[in-house]
């Protein structure tokens, strides 16, 4: 299944900037193997926010959620999802 999801960080202002690199850095790792997996297919900056859209393909709303839910931001990030499905007028769906 195809899902659409916009991920907004909101880090607390009082967090080590340390700490937040390093959280930041097992992000990177982890959204890494998931994108060379094939389970997060796109992911596109939204122009000056710390937010994300991407373009998830998993088996269904369980593995979406524990694949969010280990996400090392997870505790900091406003998730929103949306279930995709073909569209008649795709021209890969003729």
């Amino acid at each position: 299944m195809l899902y659409l999801v916009r991920m907004d960080v909101t880090p607390p202002r009082d967090m080590d900037p340390e700490e937040f690199a390093r959280i930041k850095a097992r992000e990177k790792d982890y959204a890494l193997a998931l994108q060379r997996d094939g389970r997060w297919r796109h992911i596109w900056r939204v122009v000056g926010e710390y937010s994300n859209y991407s373009i998830f393909d998993v088996a269904g709303n369980d593995e979406l959620h524990r694949i969010l839910q280990d996400l090392p931001l997870f505790p900091y990030m406003r998730i929103a999802v949306t279930p995709l499905a073909t569209h008649p007028s795709d021209l890969a769906a003729q």
